[in-house]
């Protein structure tokens, strides 16, 4: 049987709910604690023994502990009560200790206090941890709030006749109370609402008297009544004014008219409510309306262009810790002069013929990201560390640069000063022939071929590209000399071009990336939207040709991106003291090039000269 002489009760934790660290209570983590009282204090505060105010039952549950509270006759343990009473205070919150937790979750802990706080931290909870971790297992001091309400308060009989006077002198006050006394006891967002039908209460009001023009200008308080401290009250009048003002072109907002009324107008609202308040002779409206939130409060969240692919390139590419790469090709193809020679008795032995050597060499080049961020913007930012998150998007901007130098070429005309030359970081896609196999693909000659076996009856264009492009990787793979299994990184579009290619039926042919992989005879598949709309000029004069980038199937391991000690991506900072500045350059000094012939293709398609980027292969 409970005991039923508790001055309030609700859950002073909660179980199975995701706090806002990411910890999650489980379910018997304070069981130990089941019946036992700890003490009742305000806000957590431990500095003084006036903010005891009484103690907790705590009663473990499935959902999680549920705490009954028993407030002392002290006058501060009465004045919870009252505050309880009225509804001023709504929820408890716990300081625990000797925490511990495998991975996320909180298994054990020791309840040492309850207290009582003025409005739950967040919807769900909330931990604030107090120390750091130790060994495996972790070992905290926490703060936790549940963010759920008191489920009941309870004023009991046994209350005192001091206390049941209390009350009847409040309820005498209560009568008596003005309007200004009324509008305080409002919280911010009712006081919000009042605000905003200022205009449809306003009064009618009186013209001055003559005697009274020489006077200075008095200045309107909605919350005071006329009769109370002798101020004139708004008319109807000038609401429709206010109204007439935000409809107007110049204006154009309520917000904007109401600060502009209570400029032109005197209209003054009472300080201490948190309305308009004066500046010189402007007043401020801004208090009527409510401030914006933030949805994801801290960093701003970046807009970048897609980062999956260039990770995957940056994580795959043979690191070397040579800069200045060279390789070394004899090609003994198709050579009948090189071919062993049968001998008869009695003739000459023939010479073997001679064979061509191909080398080439590969230097490096600096590639680097040069910032400055203001003392001033580092000290004043607070919500989140703003050098760190300069720094974070510099260290992406130079991996996204490196990969697609690595993959594309750097884009900047041979003229530029920042270029990044393709004799040092070759780009796959233009790389010579000798690499890479540039294989075209041709939409017309595979919808000729499809559909002169009546394919046009069951299938559509989705799967005549689907089929040019695995025709053209398939056939491309009989002249491939590259290592393991190859990757592919692909234009989104092209992509879903080929998933959604359907039979008569409705069917896809392929049901999923790993399904085209298998039909393209690839490792992988990665989009890049950054390769769309690529085009490049292929050979010179009349016999030139626009080409544009569908996909590049490559195994990253055959291509070396080389850096010798000092020369990997290195971070320096300086600060700048006669202008006030934190530099920052993220450098590297590296070269890149594929390593082994024919180890990479490129599927491209000839188009019309327009968009071409100028790049000559």
């Amino acid at each position: 049987m409970k005991d039923k002489n508790y001055d309030f009760s609700g859950w002073v934790t909660k179980n199975n709910i995701v706090c806002s660290d990411g910890r999650v209570i489980m379910e018997d983590a304070f069981k130990h604690n089941d019946g036992e009282f700890v003490p009742l204090v305000w806000n957590h505060q431990h500095d003084a023994i006036f903010n005891v105010l009484g103690r907790c039952k705590l009663e473990n549950r499935k959902e999680g502990v549920y705490g009954y509270g028993y407030l002392n006759d002290t006058e501060q343990g009465q004045n919870a009560r009252l505050q309880l009473e009225h509804g001023d205070i709504v929820s408890l919150s716990i300081c625990a200790n000797k925490l511990k937790q495998q991975g996320n979750k909180v298994m054990h802990g020791d309840i040492k206090e309850v207290s009582l706080v003025l409005a739950p931290a967040n919807i769900g909870a909330m931990i604030d941890t107090v120390t750091l971790n130790h060994g495996d297992e972790v070992e905290e001091e926490a703060i936790i709030y549940t963010g759920e309400p008191l489920e009941n308060v309870m004023m009991h009989s046994e209350a005192s006749e001091d206390s049941k006077e209390e009350k009847k002198e409040m309820a005498d006050e209560n009568k008596e109370k003005t309007v200004k006394d009324v509008f305080d006891t409002l919280n911010e967002e009712q006081k919000t609402v009042v605000y905003a039908l200022i205009g449809q209460a306003l009064a009618e009001n009186e013209e001055p008297d003559d005697d009274e023009e020489e006077e200075e200008e008095m200045k309107h308080n909605v919350f005071y009544n006329d009769e109370e401290m002798g101020y004139d009250v708004l008319m109807h009048s000038d609401e429709e004014a206010i109204l007439n003002l935000a409809k107007s072109a110049s204006v154009g907002s309520f917000q904007e008219a109401l600060g502009l009324y209570a400029d032109q107008n005197g209209l003054q609202h009472d300080a201490i409510s948190s309305g308009f308040t004066q500046s010189g002779s402007t007043y401020n409206v801004d208090a009527l309306f409510p401030e914006y939130k933030e949805v994801r409060p801290g960093a701003p969240e970046l807009i970048t262009n897609d980062q999956g692919w260039i990770g995957t390139v940056m994580s795959k590419v043979h690191k070397s810790p040579i800069s200045r790469i060279r390789t070394s090709h004899v090609d003994i193809r198709n050579i009948d002069e090189l071919r062993a020679k049968g001998y008869k008795k009695g003739k000459q032995k023939g010479q073997t013929g001679n064979f061509a050597l191909s080398r080439r060499t590969t230097d490096p080049q600096t590639v680097y990201v040069k910032s400055a961020l203001h003392r001033d913007d580092i000290v004043d930012i607070t919500d989140f560390d703003y050098v760190q998150y300069l720094y974070n998007i510099d260290k992406m901007m130079l991996n996204e640069e490196l990969a697609t130098a690595i993959m594309l070429g750097d884009g900047r005309s041979d003229e530029s000063d920042d270029k990044i030359s393709p004799e040092h970081i070759r780009p796959i896609w233009t790389d010579d022939d000798l690499y890479t196999i540039h294989a075209e693909l041709d939409l017309e000659a595979a919808g000729s071929e499809l559909q002169g076996t009546n394919t046009s009856g069951y299938f559509g264009e989705n799967y005549i590209t689907a089929e040019a492009m695995i025709n053209a990787c398939l056939y491309s793979r009989e002249t491939f000399k590259g290592t393991g299994t190859p990757d592919m990184y692909i234009t989104p579009h092209m992509l879903n071009v080929m998933l959604l290619a359907r039979d008569m039926n409705g069917r896809r042919i392929y049901s999923s990336k790993a399904e085209l992989a298998s039909a393209l005879n690839v490792g992988n598949i990665y989009t890049a939207e950054q390769f769309a709309n690529k085009t490049r000029t292929k050979g010179e004069g009349a016999s030139a040709k626009t080409m544009k980038l569908h996909a590049i199937i490559v195994n990253l391991a055959d291509y070396s991106l080389g850096a010798t000690k000092g020369g990997e991506i290195t971070h320096f900072t300086q600060f700048d003291i006669d202008f006030n500045q934190q530099k920052s350059l993220l450098e590297t000094r590296c070269s890149g090039a594929l390593t082994r012939v024919y180890s990479a293709i490129v599927i491209e398609e000839e188009v019309s000269p327009s968009g071409a980027t100028g790049e000559t292969a």
